[in-house]
């Protein structure tokens, strides 16, 4: 059992590696690049970043991954299931991460916040988005004209004046 949180097991080994989070320990380093981590599963998961290696196929697609996790959050694509519901309104979806995002909504949380200004908000995206009005970059150029805007549903409604087409 682990003396510094809830954490227990019957192995030796597991109970070192996992004291490798208090410890912040990364002994598995990357021979490529900097990264580092705290078990050899994670190690051999990045290297293949680096060769390129999907072992995960789906069967119904093209699609392959470095994981059988990432290949199970995959398959719901074609399935349609929405496992991940909101316990406050209709809203499901097929990621956490999208559920946690969603949850802001309710509670008001903006944890993404401006160094510049006093701007925050509830997803990275948008702050990144934001960043643009004080660096001034605008990567989506109209091949039009001289528009350019920082996000590619502006360029969209811009084109409309072009094209005459409602987006």
């Amino acid at each position: 059992k682990c003396t510094l949180c809830e954490y227990a097991t019957t192995q030796n080994s597991s109970l070192t590696q996992h004291m490798r989070v208090h410890t912040g320990e990364k002994p598995y380093k990357c021979t490529l690049c900097e990264y580092a981590c705290s078990n050899p599963g994670s190690l051999k998961i990045h290297n293949m970043t680096h060769t390129g290696e999907k072992p995960y196929k789906c069967v119904l697609c093209s699609y392959a991954g470095h994981t059988s996790s990432a290949l199970k959050s995959h398959m719901v694509n074609h399935t349609g299931e929405k496992p991940y519901k909101c316990t406050l309104c209709e809203y499901a979806t097929t990621q956490n991460s999208s559920l946690t995002q969603h949850m802001r909504v309710h509670t008001g949380e903006k944890p993404y916040k401006c160094t510049l200004c006093e701007y925050a908000c509830s997803n990275p995206g948008s702050l990144k988005i934001h960043n643009m009005t004080h660096t001034g970059e605008k990567p989506y150029k109209c091949v039009l004209c001289s528009y350019a805007g920082h996000t590619s549903s502006a360029l969209k409604s811009h084109m409309v004046n072009h094209t005459g087409e409602k987006p």
